[in-house]
């Protein structure tokens, strides 16, 4: 599969879109003034415990406090208020952090009120960032994760990527890193690191660690609400994440950026450096790609696919619905029933894509043509499974109910993306209200005396509508082009133009200059 990221950068944001085969599968979009970013560390302070949610409310510095449940506390969490409280008194580099002893786990069952304190200072990562009227959502589970590895501090444990099936690879994998991990640090080791080279791994790990020193340095003159570190923009983490062999090319128009992700793949993946290209056409780097038409046709409610099969997409405050229409895509030869499994196979291609362009997340519920057959049921089931094994938010997808209902869940972490694909109409200016059509002719002829009797006009063409210009002209000599002749004494030519709406017009003079009205 040919993969290309195509970056657009302007004044105010980065615009990053991933083509698969040429087609656009994922839009992501980052302000340059990105204050809550997913992975960004904060020290909070704890403005409100709700006992009865078994939650606390934590002023990380947003206009909402961020939302912190007793689960996404960690269970080091009693670790971590220790050593954040020895660190903001400047005591962290007394007690070296591999020989910090750490405190007793916390119980899953436990309650809230036995591990913060209202006003306590704590540190926290942002998990989701603030959506609509909520603040952002945060964990005390601290994590760094890198390009081979995730680092977490105050664990032990090391996991290996379920995607990594080999056997023998996971021993190996855990066995080093075991030799080369710090105490009183987990590991999480991710795909890219299968058959990678210790010095690889080891160097990730090495930047990994330095990023945690980098929190613990700042602590003892932060006042809280505070960011103490920032995430990779989201430019480098993309890359970061997604880079692989499957990647062909990294077009960039900012000269600036350009640099920087050269510089940065050179550092994760030195053999990959050559696929980032400055792009440097007239032509915007969106349209050059056929980006921007891509959006256009992706966008809206209503999202039609080449063979004719139609998607209709809403959107309500608990879940997103689609509908599967099958539009003009039937095929004769075939039974009702494989015409729907023929549109419902296609249409699944399509919605496991919008998920993934839209990044909608929560509850979709995809309303399929009907199909009596479990036998199609389940290929459109398994088919509905492989397309979203693209995806990697964390979804889950229930199997065609009796009503040809497929019900999905699906992670989401942040504002779900949205192109407007509408235009300002010019006839109304968005009002949903345009003059009456009777008194356009009053109008042009208001317009008519004007210019021939205050401005002297010696010869005049007028363009109009092809409806208003068979309106015009009907009758012969009793037409009111005929009437116009007969007052003013003087020959009007009137011209249809089809790219006019109903109710524009424009005149020109003898030497074919417009006349401004």
């Amino acid at each position: 599969m040919n993969k290309e990221l195509i970056i657009d950068s302007n004044g105010s944001e980065v615009k990053i879109a991933l083509l698969e085969d040429n087609a656009l599968v994922e839009l992501h979009e980052e302000k340059h003034k990105n204050e809550f970013g997913v992975g960004d560390i904060f020290l909070g302070k704890v403005k409100k415990i709700m006992p009865g949610l078994n939650a606390a409310f934590v002023d990380v510095g947003h206009e909402k406090d961020a939302f912190l449940h007793y689960l996404d506390l960690g269970p080091q969490i009693r670790s971590l208020n220790k050593y954040t409280k020895l660190a903001m008194q400047g005591k962290a580099h007394l007690t070296m952090f591999e020989t910090f002893r750490n405190e007793k786990d916390i119980e899953k069952t436990g309650k809230i009120t036995q591990v913060l304190t209202n006003g306590q200072p704590i540190l926290v990562q942002i998990a989701k960032e603030p959506i609509s009227t909520k603040g952002p959502r945060i964990t005390s589970e601290i994590s760094f994760p890198g390009r081979f590895l995730v680092l977490l501090p105050f664990s032990s444990k090391i996991s290996v990527s379920q995607k990594i099936k080999n056997k023998d690879e996971r021993t190996r994998l855990k066995r080093l890193i075991m030799s080369i991990k710090p105490q009183n640090f987990g590991v999480i080791i991710r795909t890219v690191a299968e058959n990678k080279k210790v010095a690889e791994l080891d160097a990730d790990l090495r930047s990994l660690v330095e990023k945690w020193e980098k929190v613990i340095k700042k602590l003892p003159n932060a006042h809280a609400p505070q960011k103490v570190l920032s995430e990779l923009d989201r430019t480098s983490t993309l890359l970061r994440d997604n880079l692989n062999e499957s990647y062909n090319n990294v077009y960039i128009n900012d000269p600036v950026l350009y640099e920087d992700a050269k510089s940065y793949i050179t550092q994760i993946s030195p053999d990959k450096k050559d696929i980032v290209k400055r792009y440097k056409g007239r032509a915007p780097i969106f349209e050059h790609f056929g980006i921007e038409k891509q959006l256009r046709n992706s966008f809206g409610k209503t999202v039609t696919i080449k063979s004719g099969v139609y998607l209709i997409i809403e959107h309500t405050e608990a879940m997103h619905v689609i509908d599967v229409n099958s539009g003009h895509r039937l095929n004769k030869e075939n039974s009702q029933e494989e015409n729907a499994l023929t549109v419902n196979l296609e249409s699944a291609a399509e919605i496991a894509r919008q998920l993934r362009l839209r990044d909608m997340g929560g509850i979709i519920v995809v309303d399929f043509i009907d199909m009596k057959e479990s036998k199609h049921r389940k290929a459109l089931y398994a088919k509905l499974k492989e397309e979203m094994a693209k995806d990697r938010a964390k979804h889950t997808i229930l199997p065609p109910s009796r009503f040809g209902l497929v019900q999905i869940t699906r992670q989401r972490v942040r504002p779900e993306t949205s192109v407007q694909v509408l235009e300002k109409c010019p006839v109304c200016n968005g009002t949903g209200k345009i003059r009456d059509s009777l008194t356009i002719v009053d109008d042009i002829e208001n317009n008519l005396e004007y210019l021939i009797k205050d401005q002297n006009e010696k010869s005049l063409s007028l363009y109009v509508h092809p409806y208003i210009n068979a309106y015009l002209k009907k009758g012969g000599i009793n037409s009111i082009q005929f009437k116009w002749f007969k007052k003013y004494h003087k020959w009007i030519k009137v011209n249809e133009m089809n790219n006019f709406h109903l109710l524009q017009y424009q005149f020109y003079n003898k030497n074919g200059e417009e006349i401004v009205t």
